[in-house]
């Protein structure tokens, strides 16, 4: 069965800086996709940012050169740095995990439709 814990969420200032983390019980030995998505209240999940098991890396244009996404494959654990955090950026946060397709798929407008595992949303509020 395939579940994600979630860590490393809550409340910051404007300006500072977040680093989640979401550990995968599974290992998809097919090859993977993992990404962050973000969503705010009323509005459709949108993706922030992919990583694939070929090393391929995907951002959102509106969020690049903030956020930064890896994974140690040896823990099975993802992980997004988010710096320079917004109040208006989106602040409910969650990782999900699909067998290996292109991390763009990620970003794409109906990107989150392609993942079927999901961690439990994650609110990391911005205060101003």
């Amino acid at each position: 069965q395939v579940e994600l814990v979630e860590s490393g969420g809550g409340s910051v200032q404007a300006g500072g800086s977040l680093r989640l983390s979401c550990t995968i019980t599974v290992q998809f030995t097919a090859g993977y996709c993992m990404g962050w998505f973000r969503q705010s209240p009323g509005k459709e999940r949108e993706g922030v940012a992919g990583i694939d098991s070929s090393g391929e890396t995907s951002y959102a244009a509106s969020l690049k050169g903030r956020f930064s996404i890896s994974v140690d494959n040896a823990k099975n654990t993802l992980y997004l740095q988010m710096n320079s955090l917004k109040p208006e950026d989106p602040p409910m946060s969650s990782c999900a995990v699909e067998g290996f397709r292109p991390a763009r798929m990620v970003v794409a407008v109906t990107g989150a439709n392609g993942f079927a595992y999901w961690g439990p949303w994650t609110h990391v509020p911005v205060s101003s």
